[in-house]
């Protein structure tokens, strides 16, 4: 389970692909994988950009309509994959020493465009945080920037254009609303069905993360699990993003990911071009405690 607490980063270690089964797809935007019967016999199916359950539902699932994604309250329990709410840091960590590269006198003491609800739910120990806004509420279209978190504050990297679901971004996602999650969730596992090309993060490669069919613009989705990077809502970090786990139930979905774009909008996850998904895997570090902050702009003002 996620801590806010500082621990030492895990030894990096690869980890058995799960499943080998490629892709099936019924129709545009929609796709489920091909399990073997022995994993059949479990009775879990994988959702969200990985796959589908009964039938063939719409990938990529939601956070908890209260407290936040990924972080709830004080006054909730801790769920498995999720943060614990922080107050809002006024100004640069002191924990956090001077990086000498970074900018001395422009970076801000807060991520901008984050109200203090979102603020709030950025834990402090975290010094990398991927920020997507959305252009709007029922928009797919949406921009990401990586923060780093330096002495002098959030120093920004590049600005990137991305995807974000069909019909833009809700509180309270439930599996087959084609809607992304609002929320701050934590980012500590990765994978795809190219070789690691030197993240940090723990990297699971194999066939499982075969995709074919065309996405809801027909554009083809060959290649957009290339590059994956598992986003910790109802999951279980420290495992494959393939891995099937749903702490929430199966009804609050699963699966969201970062990936490689395909052109198109998805069905919840985010997406980038594969060389901002390759420059992002090179740039996260456990040891940094990373998070994305996703949502539409102003939803994340508040």
């Amino acid at each position: 389970m996620t801590s806010s607490h500082h621990h030492p980063s895990p030894p990096r270690r690869r980890r058995t692909p799960f499943g080998t089964g490629a892709t099936d797809f019924t129709s545009p935007g929609s796709y489920r994988p091909v399990i073997p019967a022995a994993v059949l016999a479990l009775s879990v199916t994988l959702a969200g950009c990985a796959g589908t359950s009964a039938g063939v539902r719409p990938a990529d699932a939601a956070r908890p309509a209260a407290g936040g994604a990924g972080a709830p309250s004080a006054a909730t329990s801790a769920t498995p994959g999720t943060t614990q709410a922080r107050p809002p840091q006024t100004s640069a960590d002191p924990r956090v020493s001077a990086d000498p590269g970074a900018a001395t006198t422009s970076a801000p003491a807060r991520l901008p465009g984050l109200g203090p609800r979102t603020l709030a739910e950025i834990p402090a120990d975290t010094r990398q945080a991927v920020l997507v806004t959305g252009r709007g509420k029922d928009s797919s279209a949406s921009q990401v920037v990586l923060y780093r978190r330096t002495g002098a504050g959030w120093e920004p990297g590049a600005t990137w254009p991305a995807h974000n679901a069909l019909k833009g971004w809700t509180d309270d996602h439930h599996a087959g609303d084609l809607r992304s999650p609002i929320g701050v969730f934590t980012l500590t596992d990765a994978g795809g069905l190219l070789a690691d090309p030197g993240t940090k993060l723990p990297y699971d490669q194999g066939p499982a993360f075969t995709i074919g069919g065309t996405g809801f613009e027909g554009e083809p989705l060959a290649g957009s699990f290339d590059y994956v990077v598992a986003i910790n809502y109802n999951r279980k970090p420290g495992t494959s993003p393939l891995d099937w786990t749903r702490p929430l139930g199966a009804n609050k979905g699963g699966g969201i990911w970062l990936h490689v774009d395909h052109g198109g909008p998805t069905q919840g996850c985010v997406s980038l071009t594969r060389k901002h998904m390759k420059d992002l895997l090179l740039a996260l570090d456990p040891a940094q405690h990373p998070v994305i902050v996703m949502g539409d702009a102003s939803s994340l003002r508040r």
